[in-house]
């Protein structure tokens, strides 16, 4: 096929020899299947911010470390330079996640190199030896829903255990390939202690598995993994190896209201002695 134009660059150094088709194009990226030396491999060209569907991608940044305060800075301003910095920090945010959670043992696709905004990954195949099917175009008996939603609640907790958070998982980016479920597409992926909204985040993904492998297994569909995971988790109770049930007790106990009110008032105590601190400091003369 004709070189896409975002592809070419990685043809001319070398690092890719031929395009030999597109293999998908989503919400974030278009996917060709490419030729390099002797292996057939993916090629992830990430669209631009304006072409992309994702509409909350502050949520999914927001705890994301910079390099330095003066990104940091621009980032925040939405300058054309920190617009800049937004675009290659969530183009990067997929390579990192994916080295972090293969090294944690999730099965993920092997990047292989990042350039020019194009990620090359391992090709995850089926038993065949053609591109894997997603979740969503494979029917299951209920007994395999049950193994297989068993497995990717597994890998959701080392992830968690990684400190990361899908943020975007369902049946549409799962994998199954020869050698089980590879979860795809991370560039949205979420720093599970620095997220304010890591938890609803965590529960969502979970809970498109339960929604999923439960038209196959109507019996998961009570379940409240979500749940059970993030209170292990915000607790320093959870690991690889906790066992999991699927129940979860909402706490009954009476929220202490004037504690809280005591809190609250002492914080506005302490921000009205800054403000007059400050009041006084700007009102002494200068010495000259």
């Amino acid at each position: 096929m004709k070189i896409p134009s975002r592809l070419q660059p990685l043809v001319e150094d070398g690092l890719v020899d031929d395009v030999i088709r597109q293999l998908m194009s989503g919400k974030e990226a278009t996917v060709y299947v490419v030729r390099c030396g002797d292996d057939v491999r993916c090629a992830k060209v990430y669209k631009e911010a304006n072409q992309r569907s994702f509409r909350q991608s502050v949520d999914y940044t927001e705890g994301r470390k910079t390099k330095n305060s003066r990104q940091a800075r621009a980032m925040e301003k939405g300058s054309k330079y920190g617009r800049k910095l937004q675009e290659e920090a969530w183009q990067s945010a997929e390579v990192d996640a994916l080295y972090r959670l293969a090294a944690a043992g999730v099965r993920v696709p092997e990047p292989h190199n990042f350039y020019e905004g194009v990620l090359l990954m391992e090709l995850v195949v089926d038993e065949d030896g053609n591109a894997a099917p997603r979740l969503n175009d494979v029917a299951f008996a209920a007994e395999d829903a049950r193994k297989y939603h068993q497995v990717l609640l597994k890998e959701v907790v080392r992830m968690l255990c990684a400190g990361i958070i899908h943020g975007d998982l369902s049946e549409f980016n799962i994998l199954l390939a020869s050698d089980g479920p590879v979860i795809i597409d991370l560039p949205q992926a979420v720093d599970a202690a620095g997220n304010n909204h890591a938890a609803d985040m965590l529960e969502r993904d979970v809970n498109n598995l339960r929604d999923y492998f439960g038209q196959f297994a109507p019996e998961l569909l009570t379940t409240q993994y979500a749940k059970e995971i993030w209170d292990l988790f915000s607790h320093g109770n959870l690991t690889v190896d906790t066992p999991l049930t699927g129940h979860f007790q909402e706490s009954t106990k009476a929220v202490d209201l004037k504690t809280v009110m005591r809190v609250i008032d002492d914080v506005r105590k302490e921000e009205e002695a800054k403000r007059l601190r400050l009041a006084e400091l700007n009102a002494k003369p200068v010495m000259k």
